[in-house]
């Protein structure tokens, strides 16, 4: 059992390195441009044998609340209220500031435990002008440098203190046999262009406000976790930075967004891409869609919004042709007409996530797709190559997540692309495969498994 910690200080102060160098990854974005975090990040951080649950928090500075301003330091109290301990960091090379006295006096009145860091003490000179940081009445600051690694033993010691006992050896024997463990999380993207209502979806979905919505495009800049469970069912759903369009990308910190959001598509079993149904799918949705299946992931869309379509059964035909025009590698892919604002569709969405999993996830015994491609043979052949018909001797599958096929034939390398997505397409259709990316593998030879 571990104990929970949040970092919290001004902008600028290095709280996702220190973040960073406690969970053993670049897990949160750094950037030299102040206020990068905007929603609170969790994970696993050690130091040594201490293990504890991190909170990296958006830069405390006063703001009204109906600001992004205000609504990220909201997010930062919300952080405070489920921390053990919180790790007040200050800058050491810049000294206390007006800033840093006042969340300090802040922290006090809270009366939850807190810890001085003074960040960035990576000289001598500057340990030696610590002696202000007294008067934020916080007790000994730790000078560390989160970039290097240093202080990290001195900060050790004043975590300890807050980590639960562990049990001896006998009390666990008189707990009897471990239990089994529980079922493993199904990880769940939601990506997007920006402003579609990703993480209105998010929250909506985890019942709370877990992170930053508003009318101000690009709000998302980190990929934030969430754990969370539908219906007993336990997820890892992950909200992500919008995607525009790579022309249009010029700033140093969107780019590191974006490449996040691809790495969270990268580890995603399932995606859902939220598409905003007054505006729906255009250019960018469709290239979103084309990278997820080239990741080989799930997909589910789901077009949001649907509580301000006027005639929603002509634009659910409308989006449906345009589907089968524009994505006809996914065809079948699931579309869920839902607002995130109102919930309206939110069970059709989650029975559509788990319906793409379970077909990511089939296999399709070998007996069946050779009877399979028999029948497609005699149905339409393959063309033929110098007078001579192409021979598809066998297939099978080859892996799952997404569903892989190794064809063999005659001469592989004479088959047309145009017949190769005739297969793909009536495996999908025939095989029950719907929406999900299929591989094909040509191989040639003899069937591999005759004796």
């Amino acid at each position: 059992m571990s104990f929970t910690v949040a970092i919290l200080g001004r902008p600028n102060v290095g709280k996702s390195t220190l973040f960073n160098r406690l969970v053993g990854r670049q897990f949160a974005l750094v950037d030299d441009l102040p206020g990068v975090t905007r929603d609170r990040r969790e994970g696993a951080g050690h130091i040594a044998d201490l293990a504890c649950k991190l909170i990296d928090t958006a830069g405390l500075e006063e703001a009204p609340p109906d600001t992004l301003v205000g609504r990220m330091r909201v997010q930062t109290e919300r952080s405070l209220d489920e921390a053990d301990v919180a790790l007040l960091v200050i800058d050491a090379r810049e000294g206390v500031t007006p800033a840093d006295r006042h969340f300090a006096q802040w922290l006090r009145r809270t009366g939850r435990p807190v810890i001085l860091v003074a960040n960035k003490a990576e000289s001598r000179a500057v340990q030696g002008d610590l002696g202000e940081a007294y008067a934020l009445g916080l007790g000994d600051p730790v000078a560390i440098s989160a970039q290097h690694g240093e202080g990290l033993g001195e900060l050790y010691e004043r975590l300890l203190p807050f980590a639960p006992a562990e049990e001896d050896d006998e009390n666990e024997e008189e707990a009897g046999p471990p239990e089994e463990k529980s079922e493993k999380p199904l990880q769940l993207a939601i990506v997007g262009r920006p402003n579609v209502g990703k993480s209105t979806l998010v929250n909506r979905l985890v019942g709370e406000d877990r992170v930053l919505t508003g009318p101000e495009p690009g709000i998302t800049r980190d990929a934030i976790a969430v754990e969370w469970a539908w219906h007993g069912r336990p997820i890892r759903l992950v909200d992500t930075a919008g995607m525009r369009r790579r022309a249009r990308i010029e700033a140093r910190l969107e780019r590191l967004s974006v490449a996040d959001t691809l790495r969270a598509v990268r580890y995603a079993e399932t995606v859902i891409l939220v598409i905003d149904a007054l505006q729906p799918l255009e250019r960018q949705d469709l290239t979103i869609a084309n990278l997820v299946a080239e990741e080989g992931r799930a997909i589910v869309l789901a077009a949001d919004k649907w509580d301000a379509v006027k005639d929603p059964k002509a634009a659910l035909t409308r989006l449906r042709e345009r589907l089968e025009e524009s994505l006809p590698q996914l065809r079948g892919v699931p579309l869920v007409p839902l607002s995130g604002l109102t919930g309206f569709g939110i069970g059709a969405l989650m029975k559509a996530v788990f319906a793409a999993d379970a077909v990511w996830n089939r296999r399709v015994p070998t007996a069946a797709l050779n009877r399979w491609l028999g029948a497609i043979q005699e149905h339409h052949p393959p063309p033929l190559v110098d007078g001579r018909r192409l021979r598809l001797r066998y297939m099978t599958q080859v892996n799952t997540r997404p569903p892989s096929f190794a064809l063999f034939a005659s001469k592989p390398g004479e088959l047309p692309e145009s017949y190769r997505r005739y297969l793909v397409n009536a495996l999908r259709e025939d095989l029950k495969l719907p929406g999900t990316p299929i591989r094909l593998m040509l191989r040639k030879g003899d069937n591999p498994y005759a004796p």
